[in-house]
């Protein structure tokens, strides 16, 4: 048995009101038990405003949670869409089963290439920085000083205090520019790249 949940069902609701009542009907009927009784598998139950999210870690358990809470829904009327998912590793996104997941390296080297294309575009196309490279200094005197130097060689760098954020186009940007700034960084700076939590104008590195 597997750990994971890289599978999952989302059930859609068309209002909120419709969105309670599934939810209490998925808990109370025990969805997930039943699919341990019958599979011996878990199936971990999440919910948004107007959705209800199962989490599988095979498609048979997915689709054997997707089939139980079909039966429990409409037993109490409740009208919903299903859509089953599976986690793509490289996309990191849920996608549709029938989304192929690349086999061997070849192949994973050029889906991850492919999605750091869309980024870089997508980053072009708004003007804006969708991953960056973090770091927090020992001293607010590090600080300044390391971003006074980075500005120096063409980065735009947001500084607070003693943190840092410089805007990438992707991922793949971001780590390089992470591992340039850990060379350039004094001992003690802890250094990562992260997707963009604020957005930076774009700069062509």
């Amino acid at each position: 048995m597997t750990d994971s949940n890289d599978w999952r069902v989302t059930i859609s609701l068309a209002s909120g009101e419709h969105a309670e009542r599934a939810r209490r009907a998925v808990s109370e009927r025990e969805v997930e038990e039943d699919v341990h009784r019958r599979l011996g598998r878990n199936i971990a139950v999440g919910a948004g405003d107007s959705e209800i999210f199962l989490y599988a870690g095979t498609e048979v358990a997915a689709r054997e949670a997707d089939r139980v809470a079909r039966e429990v829904l409409a037993q109490d009327g409740i009208d919903a869409e299903f859509a089953l998912q599976r986690w793509h590793p490289i996309e990191e996104e849920w996608e549709s089963p029938d989304v192929a997941l690349p086999r061997t390296e070849a192949e994973r080297e050029a889906e991850h290439q492919r999605l750091d294309d869309a980024e870089t575009a997508e980053s072009l196309a708004t003007g804006t920085a969708h991953w960056q490279a973090r770091a927090e200094l020992q001293s607010h005197r590090d600080a300044v000083a390391l971003a006074t130097k980075l500005q120096s060689e063409g980065h735009t760098v947001v500084r607070r205090w003693r943190f840092l954020v410089v805007g990438a186009n992707n991922e793949d940007e971001a780590r390089e520019l992470a591992e340039h700034i850990r060379q350039e960084a004094p001992p003690g700076a802890t250094v990562t790249a992260e997707a963009a939590g604020v957005r930076l104008p774009f700069i062509a590195f």
